[in-house]
């Protein structure tokens, strides 16, 4: 960087990159009308792709990094890559997503469906298994965290399994 210039943490570059992205969606919104609808449900499946993305490696990470030894190169590695990870990607994904995805259902009057009931609730447990893995982001920077490799191979999988149930609720609306 040159002098005089103040670095940007990755965190204030992802608020912007929010913040620009909800401001594109509402231009779009307001200046489309009815032809919105479309867009924003790409945009809104595109930030769940990411979402996903996110939260199936993240675990995937801390299973490497409890192989490591506290302090060690690789460990502040992790520690970054970890927290680019949540701060970058996972974050600003999940807060379009759940933006987007109660615009859309709002818009579609889908708020009566029982598919959405059980989506929503779905989608719910998948953001506290988010908030879970955000704690554990904090743990391992402070080189404090508790669970062995074979909890967070579990936990790896529960990303997974809410994401099948949220599909076949939103694809197949069995109820």
């Amino acid at each position: 960087m040159g002098e005089g210039r103040a670095e940007v943490s990755p965190a204030r570059r992802a608020a912007v990159a929010l913040a620009v992205t909800a401001g594109l969606c509402l231009a779009v919104a307001v200046l489309a009308g009815e032809a919105a609808y479309p867009w924003l449900k790409a945009v809104h499946v595109i930030a769940v792709i990411s979402w996903m993305a996110g939260m199936l490696y993240l675990p995937r990470l801390f299973i490497y990094h409890c192989e490591v030894k506290p302090g060690s190169e690789t460990s502040e590695t992790f520690k970054v890559m970890e927290r680019r990870l949540l701060q970058i990607i996972i974050n600003p994904a999940m807060v379009v997503t759940w933006a987007l995805g109660l615009w859309l259902a709002w818009k579609g009057g889908h708020f009566s469906a029982s598919w959405l009931h059980a989506k929503l609730t779905l989608v719910l447990a998948l953001s506290g298994v988010h908030g879970f893995f955000s704690a554990a982001v904090r743990r391992f920077a402070e080189d404090r965290n508790t669970l062995t490799q074979r909890q967070w191979r579990l936990w790896n999988e529960a990303p997974t399994v809410l994401m099948v149930g949220i599909v076949i609720l939103v694809v197949v609306k069995p109820f």
